[in-house]
């Protein structure tokens, strides 16, 4: 089907898939611990703005939670349906890991976010409060084993191969394998960000809007702190991890800067721009910065690491698109350090929330930690082809015995879906926080805090759709 074979119709069909999924999670990571910032600050203060952006936010929490799930579960089945060869050969390590998951994380997820989402009437504050930790925690245990898994087809460790199948002899090994701890770090930054940029486009929108209370005011000053304190951080994890990229997947590495080979006695430029084309083994149009290559991954003005003609054409990742995914995440990375710094002028100088070309640049910044997270997900992704476990199984070995016809079926139909149900559930999410966070009227006797009353709750009624009477409803 469209001139594809199954092995590229089965990566476009995960890497589809999972471009989806990975959105929901992280944002899921960084509502969690926002949330229960929001309500140690609401039982600290008693500041009734806490409250009320807690309720707010809890509903795009709520949402996407559920889609998250949802996505998660189509992407566990296609390993046995698409990967097959995959789950038979490495099935001995990336089962465990996903199943201590469910047995950790989901299941303490799932235990308290009943009480977090429908518990505010009904427990006190602490029981309350220790729920929404307990569900934040489980979001970070929860990407703590996914991302084990994933490091370990990176970084592979801690295993034998006996009789055609990998068999863990280290689980230690196998969890922290070289590349985990970096991994780690970087993803749960990344979510943090996206979710403080998605808060701050948030509060700019309305402030742009004329929408101007305390709450949006909390929201915006809060997002604003999070970019500045935590993108340059980013930066700096980010350069630990190309340093353990460059030891353990120096492929990659050659492929993410487009460098085809070393000068004799040279140091290795730094490739701003430009298009590698893997048929001419060089990279056109290349705008350099003589060494800084070498100082970036070496930290020596005339350091070398291997380039891409190292490696067998076979070996090689597709470095016309890993080359530009990089630069994006970075570029965007960039881009969040500067509107932190911009954030601090204008709070210096009292106009955080008055700066119209500010708040205009938070709301443009919206969805780009979200891109950040797709272009490195690329990055990593493509850049560790044409390998499913680097160095050990090949991608072209992993994939199930299916003709092109039904992957390209499939794939059809999950696009159909996804846009539908994911499209629908993207377009709610956006209309909640269009709506903006507000108080409660004051008599209304559902203000209070957790255990004040009990109401009843439904299983939708997380996302305030339809329910005049849910707690710190907000209105129009």
């Amino acid at each position: 089907m469209w001139g594809l074979d199954a092995l590229h119709l089965a990566r476009i069909q995960f890497g589809f898939t999972v471009s989806f999924h990975i959105v929901f999670p992280a944002i899921t990571i960084g509502l969690a611990s926002y949330l229960a910032v929001l309500e140690a600050c609401w039982l600290r203060t008693g500041q009734q703005v806490y409250r009320d952006l807690y309720h707010f936010w809890s509903r795009v929490f709520a949402l996407n939670f559920g889609m998250g799930v949802v996505s998660g579960l189509v992407m566990a089945y296609q390993f046995g349906t698409n990967w097959s060869y995959f789950s038979e050969f490495a099935g001995g390590v990336t089962g465990p890991l996903l199943a201590y998951e469910v047995l950790t994380a989901f299941f303490l997820e799932a235990g308290f976010l009943g009480v977090m989402l429908f518990g505010w009437k009904r427990v006190g504050p602490g029981l309350h409060f220790f729920a929404t930790v307990m569900v934040a925690i489980g979001t970070l245990i929860s990407a703590t084993w996914i991302l084990a898994s994933n490091s370990w087809m990176q970084t592979p460790a801690g295993y034998e191969i006996i009789d055609g199948r990998v068999v863990p002899t280290d689980w230690m090994a196998v969890i922290f394998n070289p590349s985990f701890p970096y991994r780690l770090a970087h993803m749960g930054i990344a979510a943090y960000l996206a979710t403080a940029l998605m808060v701050g486009a948030s509060g700019a929108w309305h402030l742009l809007r004329g929408r101007d209370n305390p709450a949006v005011r909390k929201m915006l000053s809060m997002a604003m702190w999070m970019v500045l304190l935590v993108a340059p951080v980013q930066a700096v994890v980010g350069d630990f991890h190309g340093l353990n990229t460059l030891e353990h997947q120096p492929a990659k590495i050659a492929a993410i800067e487009g460098h085809w080979e070393n000068e004799p006695g040279g140091g290795v430029p730094l490739t701003l721009f430009g298009w590698p084309d893997m048929a001419r083994e060089e990279t056109r149009f290349a705008l350099n910065v003589p060494h800084l290559g070498s100082l970036i991954l070496t930290h020596t003005w005339n350091g070398q690491f291997p380039g891409l003609k190292s490696y067998p054409p076979a070996d090689r990742p597709n470095s016309t698109v890993v080359f530009w995914s990089f630069r994006v995440m970075v570029g965007l990375g960039l881009l969040m350090i500067a509107l932190g710094l911009a954030a601090l002028w204008a709070r210096w100088r009292g106009s955080l929330y008055r700066c119209r070309p500010l708040l205009r640049f938070a709301l443009a910044m919206g969805p780009a930690g979200v891109l950040a997270i797709l272009a490195g997900w690329f990055t990593t992704e493509i850049g560790r082809q044409p390998w499913v476990v680097y160095g050990v199984m090949r991608t072209a070995d992993a994939v199930s015995s299916h003709g092109p016809a039904q992957l390209g079926v499939s794939l059809l139909l999950f696009v159909a879906v996804y846009v539908v149900v994911f499209g629908s559930g993207i377009g709610y999410m956006m209309r909640l926080i269009g709506r903006g966070p507000a108080a409660a009227p004051a008599h209304d006797p559902m203000t209070g805090g957790p255990g004040h009353v009990r109401t009843p709750a439904r299983p939708l009624s997380a996302t305030g759709g339809g329910d005049e009477h849910l707690p710190g409803r907000m209105e129009d």
